[in-house]
């Protein structure tokens, strides 16, 4: 069973991003048949904020972290801002060993309010995953504000795209992560 844990950059609550990172961990979970879990970078702003050293997280985000490590498919969710991540997604990411990433598998995905936005999985999350050695499915997810109601996905379209994602991700688990079993 594939270990999985989202990764949630929203800075607000409630959030439309945490709320399809979710979505995308319960599929996941129901799918693979493990528990997922998700780490929420709202609820680590007060820790992680000022947190600059590698040697001394506050005990939050060394659970956080531990989870992370421990993880063989990670989501990766974010809202856009200005055409970017969120900072304390970035920060969150920037206090990672490398090391303690390569050869996991990746669901990136992302909200905003408009089309325009779309492109950030690509040039941005893409690369930053790329940087860490993850493996990255081929489909990404982008929902618009409009997919949303209450804060909760509705949108059979998205819905659609999480279950080609998590396919691919069962090809790439069973590829690059042979120990692990996918149903």
């Amino acid at each position: 069973m594939p270990r999985i844990v989202g990764v949630s950059g929203n800075i607000t609550a409630p959030s439309r991003t945490l709320s399809l990172v979710d979505a995308v961990v319960a599929k996941a979970s129901q799918k693979f048949h493990s528990p997922g879990e998700v780490i929420d970078i709202s609820r680590l702003t007060a820790d992680l904020g000022p947190t600059v050293s590698f040697n001394n997280f506050p005990p939050a985000l060394t659970q956080a972290y531990d989870k992370l490590h421990q993880s063989d498919l990670i989501v990766i969710g974010t809202p856009v801002y200005k055409a970017s991540y969120t900072g304390l997604l970035k920060h969150f990411f920037d206090l990672v060993d490398p090391k303690k990433l390569t050869g996991k598998v990746a669901i990136l995905v992302a909200t905003g309010g408009s089309d325009n936005h779309a492109l950030v999985l690509e040039s941005h999350l893409r690369s930053l995953a790329s940087f860490f050695g993850i493996y990255t499915i081929p489909t990404t997810i982008y929902a618009k504000d409009i997919e949303f109601k209450d804060y909760q996905l509705e949108s059979p379209l998205i819905e659609q795209r999480i279950d080609q994602a998590l396919e691919q991700a069962g090809v790439l688990i069973k590829q690059h992560l042979p120990e692990t079993l996918v149903a």
